[in-house]
């Protein structure tokens, strides 16, 4: 995938680790089989679990809407000064391939409206329409990638006084469902081209900084504004429609329009998908614990993978404890067909096609870890023994999983272990002296 010819380790040496990588998975294959766990089975599972990487990390959430005002505001706050921001969709793109050439799989992209190409003309967002996304339709058609989308709601001064959909003035609200109207028509169409359903996820920032006198009201308007959104019937093999809540954002402390509990309540009025990123919500709250409670009662749910360190933080994907739990989760038995996985942080403290490289890698891992889980510890459950299903949860821990992703990673043709720095290395240095200069 990369765009440019990448010389890559010697190939006497790419040898002897290929062959090392093999001997070790063939050693992991006969020690998880001895755990009643099918390796081959977990590899071919996991090659079909596509997860949506997130174009805004690629150019800290600016898009490419010419002389549109405003910072990103509701909660959005990148950080860091790392030099090599993408400033055009040519530029984002290249990085995009880039990052996708480390990851082993096929998988997707996420866009925002924002991120549309025109002649040169600003972006209008109550006019943002599929032509403006045909390039990155061709570019996905190349690549073989399905392509998200998500109208964007925030950055913008219609959204100044932070209420966009739930706002009390009808013109603005107006302004809002045009823009997400037209963003289901883009999603749309890019399912329709690319012959996979593209999820278009509604989200807004609408709140309050300090307690409002009513809550009530805005909630209304919020409903009847999504209401409106999703009036037009568009074809479901080329969409899917999703809501996604959030605890609360920065100068939305005191209330959130668009709570868990409202938009939870309105995906199951409403028969839509539910997206639940993970760090929109409390800190000790479990969003795997949320999976199998939700979606009994909603057509299916969108997870958005991000880390928390202090709340919505947005750092960058790592295989710690809430990861390996949310993953387990989506791929038990009768869970994984309802659950969409996509990306969703956003970092500039480090070199942004590594940040997506790890937290790809990182997610794909815990996801290989909880297809591997031996059944034992389900049989255990099932009969009772709590003891023996502790037990071997704790010995699960230790068995070789590493050997099995290092196979998963040579199969696709992808750098096995820390070797992929040396290929995003080369990429930033061939990249860093045209975006220093411009």
């Amino acid at each position: 995938m990369s765009p440019t010819p990448d010389p890559g380790p010697s190939r006497v040496a790419t040898s002897r680790r290929s062959g090392a990588v093999t001997r070790a998975y063939v050693a992991a294959r006969q020690r998880y089989g001895a755990a009643g766990v099918d390796t081959e089975a977990a590899l071919a599972t996991l090659a079909g679990i596509p997860i949506s990487l997130q174009c805004w990390q690629g150019d800290d959430v600016q898009g490419f809407e010419g002389d549109a005002p405003g910072s990103p505001g509701g909660g959005l706050a990148v950080t860091g000064t790392h030099p090599g921001r993408a400033r055009t969709p040519a530029e984002l793109r290249d990085d995009l391939e880039c990052a996708l050439s480390v990851i082993p799989g096929r998988h997707r992209v996420n866009l925002h409206a924002i991120y549309g190409e025109s002649d040169g003309t600003p972006l209008r967002r109550d006019t943002v329409h599929p032509g403006q996304f045909q390039g990155w339709v061709d570019w996905a058609r190349r690549l073989g990638l399905g392509l998200d989308f998500n109208p964007t709601c925030f950055a913008h001064p219609m959204a100044a006084d932070g209420l966009t959909l739930a706002h009390p003035d009808r013109g603005v609200r107006r302004f809002w469902i045009d823009h997400c109207r037209r963003s289901r028509r883009i999603a749309a169409f890019l399912g329709r081209e690319l012959g996979s359903p593209s999820v278009v996820n509604v989200w807004v920032p609408d709140g309050f900084k300090d307690t409002p006198a009513d809550r009530g009201r805005p909630r209304e308007l919020l409903a009847q504004s999504l209401d409106a959104v999703f009036a037009e019937r568009l074809p479901a093999r080329h969409l899917v429609d999703s809501v996604e809540p959030k605890l609360f954002g920065i100068g939305a402390e005191s209330c959130t329009v668009g709570s868990h509990d409202f938009l939870l309540a309105y995906a199951i009025s409403r028969r839509k998908h539910l997206c639940l990123d993970m760090g929109h919500f409390h800190p000790t709250e479990s969003v795997a614990d949320k999976l199998t409670a939700i979606l009994p009662f909603v057509p299916g749910l969108l997870l958005h993978v991000s880390r928390g360190v202090r709340w919505d933080s947005d750092h960058v994907v790592t295989l710690n404890d809430e990861l390996t739990a949310v993953a387990r989760e989506a791929v038990a038995p009768g869970v994984l067909p309802h659950v969409r996985l996509g990306m969703d942080y956003f970092d500039a403290s480090i070199d942004r096609v590594a940040a997506w490289v790890v937290g790809a890698r990182a997610l794909g891992r815990a996801l290989l870890a909880g297809l591997l889980e031996p059944p034992g510890i389900r049989a255990a459950e099932t009969r009772g023994d709590r003891t023996t299903r502790l037990a071997l949860q704790e010995e699960a821990k230790g068995l070789p999983w590493g050997a099995v992703w290092d196979e998963h990673c040579r199969r696709h043709g992808v750098p096995v272990g820390e070797v992929w720095l040396e290929r995003v290395g080369r990429h930033a240095a061939r990249t860093a002296g045209e975006r220093a200069a411009a």
